[in-house]
């Protein structure tokens, strides 16, 4: 829901955000109030689905080499299908590489030691290329 609320408050008109876990996206909506934006809930895995969004952002799903793959792959048919499509990764260990991306931009991330093995994570954030 981050990348979702962090796209509303950039002026993003209709902006969606999915989850496959409930808890996930109650709190993503909770948040989103929080941040005086609206988003749209979409309770299910998208990763497939037709193009229908002028823009595709994915944050952080590069943790698991299936869904990487699975994610991957459709990324790339919304990009040669016309859709602007940005990836951020903290350096998954499934992330495909730089091959058919720009970086956009690199930030110092202060994270959770319950969550990461580390204290700050570089992530950075990538344009994928059609074609």
């Amino acid at each position: 829901g981050l990348v979702a609320i962090a796209a509303a408050k950039a002026g993003a008109a209709l902006v969606c955000a999915s989850d496959i876990d409930a808890i996930a996206l109650a709190a993503s909506e909770m948040n989103a109030k929080e941040n005086g934006v609206f988003i749209e809930p979409l309770a299910h895995d998208l990763i497939g689905e037709p193009a229908r969004w002028g823009a595709v952002l994915a944050g952080d799903m590069c943790y698991e080499r299936l869904l990487a793959e699975r994610l991957g792959a459709w990324l790339k048919a919304l990009a040669e299908e016309g859709a602007r499509v940005l990836i951020g990764d903290p350096g998954r260990n499934y992330f495909p590489g730089e091959a058919g991306m720009t970086r956009l931009a690199t930030y110092c991330v202060p994270t959770s030691r319950d969550l990461e093995d580390r204290e700050t994570r570089e992530t950075s954030v990538y344009l994928l290329q059609a074609g």
